[in-house]
């Protein structure tokens, strides 16, 4: 914070906080506007017509007129203010009118005068504002502004503070970005003021907390400038909780004893069938963990041909993880004893918390757990697996199909979608987890550790909320750049429900905040739960992409429109057949077929055709990624076209030639078995869409432009 602005502010909003006010006039906005070397209009306050007059004197041409009211928030509603005012006769006839408009707007509230301001001249209207997001705290927006803000909703959001490029990136993550570079005849805008504007503001917020939202609505920007004609601060009325923290290293080990543990205990254990204590139990036993196995019951001595203990403080040795399988109303009188046995690990299967809305219940167990450095994973879960430690800490049916995938869930029934899919499609996997209500774990843990583990290739997590949004960002960033995060973020229609004071709290709505800062963190975003999973059983095949130029291969014309068609919807970009390649490939394809791109090579060709048109767009260093659209003909069966491919695929991968491949297969039900064939041998392939190939190589090429292995942003 710069020392000669900050005493200033401070003593600014201490002094409009000390009168139980929320909301700052234009003329305090202008004092902090000037401290932060946020551009606005010449303006004065006047207190009365004559006043007035001689302001507007002083500006020497037309001015804009607004009430200066602590009450009036929304000046326009009011009627407060009038544009374009000139001459002494104009300005006392506006002055009069504005104060009458307020009267009647609110009786009781306080009028200390009329700005006079001078008139900006036309350029295009954006609005840079800046709101405190309940999941990501301080959040900087930028759009196209003025009276239709709220129905156009062309708005970008970054976590604050935000550098200059980062400033200048939210100028072309808008859908009007063109309309700011300049269209039919008009000039450009000045993208670096716009950009200043911008980082202005964040960094306001940012060195003020206090500051809940604000707005510059609309700035005027033109060729020579971006000047703020309107500028709204509203401070907050309450503190956020501070949330506990845990280094990096501090989380690292804890997961490691979750995730790796030598020894578990199951708190609850049963020999009944039946009962979630002997489901835990029969998981560990017969899934083949090799560590300890501890159940503890007051009730018996033996379960599942293992000595049980009557309390966890009775169990000899070091353990790892203590799993709940007992009702709610025990759950913390056990976790103290678990506390007192320094187990670093509660994974609590019971539900009846916060869900249920017994907050005291959760509350009291987080207690608890920080009392005693416990890490709680739940409550409210379905358990856990960790495949590559044959360990299966859940109620649920078992999977033991190791391979790279994580997959984390905040909801049970979710979990048992991602098990199924995971056996049916054979995506070995690394972990399964539940998260449940998150008293303590969240995706942030999970992200740090999958992150690090070599064992992991690609983690994909289904979310309805983050508790600490920016120590996810945090993780998501660290991760990214070593292997694909996707997420699957529940309740995109469901609007914000902050009470908002400006236009950009308005705006803020939770999807739109969520959006823009997952893409600002990287990952992946899936539009649902078929796509979460899909992305991450097919990331992981894929190799990356050295460039941006895809080309589709095609046995049929229909399939290669529409192929394009999802090359365009996924942010891909077709190559433009240079005239040597465009020539190479007509070698090969009769002279009925068509060349350019998409490459149509018709249906009737046999399996030649396929592999020279294949192998001419692996060859070719200019083309970095492949879309093949194969139609089901005897003259090429599914089986043929899919073995020949696999083989010239792998054969150029052992020449070092690695390029993603996707493959649409159309055709009877021989294809199914053609696409799993090509999918094991690392060709992503699906039978009848055209769709779910592409948006595969999309999601492939987000991360690859997130991890920062080609240009652009993500």
């Amino acid at each position: 914070m710069a020392e000669d602005r900050a005493p200033k502010v401070r003593a600014l909003l201490d002094a409009v906080r000390a009168e139980g006010r929320t909301a700052l006039t234009a003329p305090e906005g202008k004092v902090i506007a000037d401290a932060y070397g946020i551009a606005v209009p010449g303006e004065e306050l006047a207190t009365d017509v004559e006043e007035a007059v001689a302001c507007a004197a002083r500006f020497g041409g037309p001015v804009v007129m607004k009430i200066v009211s602590p009450d009036i928030l929304h000046k326009t509603d009011a009627g407060g203010v009038v544009v374009g005012v000139e001459g002494a006769a104009d300005v006392r006839a506006a002055f009069c009118r504005i104060v009458e408009n307020a009267r009647a707007y609110d009786a009781d509230a306080r009028i200390e005068g009329v700005q006079v301001q001078e008139l900006l001249p036309k350029g295009q209207e954006v609005i840079v504002g800046a709101v405190t997001d309940p999941t990501f705290g301080k959040v900087v927006a930028f759009g196209l502004g003025g009276v239709l803000v709220e129905v156009l909703k062309d708005v970008t959001f970054r976590l604050a503070p935000v550098d200059a490029d980062e400033a200048v990136s939210m100028l072309d993550s808008i859908r009007a970005a063109e309309v700011l570079r300049g269209v039919r005849g008009q000039e450009g805008v000045d993208r670096w003021a716009v950009a200043e504007q911008i980082r202005r503001v964040s960094e306001l917020v940012t060195d003020f907390p206090e500051i809940a939202e604000v707005d510059l609505n609309p700035v005027i920007a033109t060729a020579g400038g971006a000047v703020a004609a309107d500028i709204r601060v509203i401070l907050s009325t309450e503190q956020p909780k501070e949330r506990r923290r845990y280094s990096r290293e501090e989380i690292l080990a804890s997961m490691r004893r979750l995730m790796q543990p030598r020894s578990v205990a199951v708190i609850g254990a049963s020999g009944e069938p039946g009962k979630i204590g002997n489901s835990v139990m029969r998981n560990l036993v017969d899934g083949g963990f090799a560590g300890e196995i501890h159940p503890v019951n007051p009730r018996t001595d033996d379960i599942l041909g293992h000595k049980a203990y009557k309390s966890v403080t009775d169990v000899p040795g070091e353990v790892d993880v203590a799993v709940f399988a007992i009702p709610a109303r025990f759950v913390a009188s056990a976790l103290r004893e678990v506390g007192r046995k320094r187990i670093p690990n509660a994974v609590l299967i019971p539900s009846g918390f916060a869900e249920t809305g017994e907050h005291g219940l959760q509350e009291e167990i987080v207690q608890v757990a920080e009392e005693y450095g416990i890490r709680l994973l739940g409550p409210n879960i379905y358990g856990y697996y960790s495949t590559w430690q044959d360990l299966c800490a859940t109620f649920c049916t078992p999977y033991d199909v190791k391979g790279g995938v994580a997959l984390t869930s905040q909801s049970g029934g979710i979990g048992m979608a991602v098990l199924g899919f995971a056996r049916t499609t054979k995506t070995g996997v690394s972990a399964i987890v539940g998260l449940g209500n998150k008293s303590d774990l969240d995706e942030d843990d999970l992200l740090t550790w999958f992150g690090e583990d070599p064992r992991t290739e690609c983690i994909a997590m289904h979310l309805e909320d983050l508790k600490d949004g920016r120590a996810f960002v945090e993780a998501a960033r660290a991760t990214v750049p070593k292997k694909p995060v996707v997420v699957l973020k529940a309740g995109r229609t469901a609007a914000g429900a902050r009470a908002a004071g400006s236009h950009t709290g308005a705006l803020a709505g939770d999807d739109a905040v969520y959006d823009d800062i997952l893409r600002q963190a990287g990952v992946v975003r899936a539009p649902g739960l078929n796509e979460m999973l899909e992305y991450a059983r097919a990331l992981p095949v894929l190799p990356a992409p050295q460039g941006d130029n895809v080309v589709i291969i095609t046995g049929a014309g229909g399939s290669g429109v529409l192929l394009s068609d999802a090359v365009t919807d996924n942010g891909l970009s077709l190559m433009e057949i240079p005239p040597d390649l465009d020539a190479a490939f007509r070698e090969f394809i009769p002279p009925f077929g068509a060349a350019g791109n998409p490459v149509d090579i018709t249906g009737g060709e046999p399996p030649s055709t396929y592999e020279a048109t294949i192998r001419l767009g692996l060859e070719d260093p200019r083309i970095h990624a492949l879309v093949l659209g194969y139609w089901h003909t005897i003259v090429t069966p599914p089986m043929v076209f899919a073995e020949l491919t696999a083989r010239v695929v792998a054969e150029f991968r052992e020449r070092g030639i690695s390029k993603p491949v996707v493959a649409s297969l159309a055709g009877d039900v021989e294809v199914e078995e053609a696409c799993r064939y090509l999918f094991e041998r690392g060709v992503v392939a699906y039978p009848y869409t055209t769709e779910k190939p592409v948006a595969v190589l999309g999601a492939k090429y987000r991360w690859a432009r997130a991890a920062g292995l080609l240009g652009g942003g993500s």
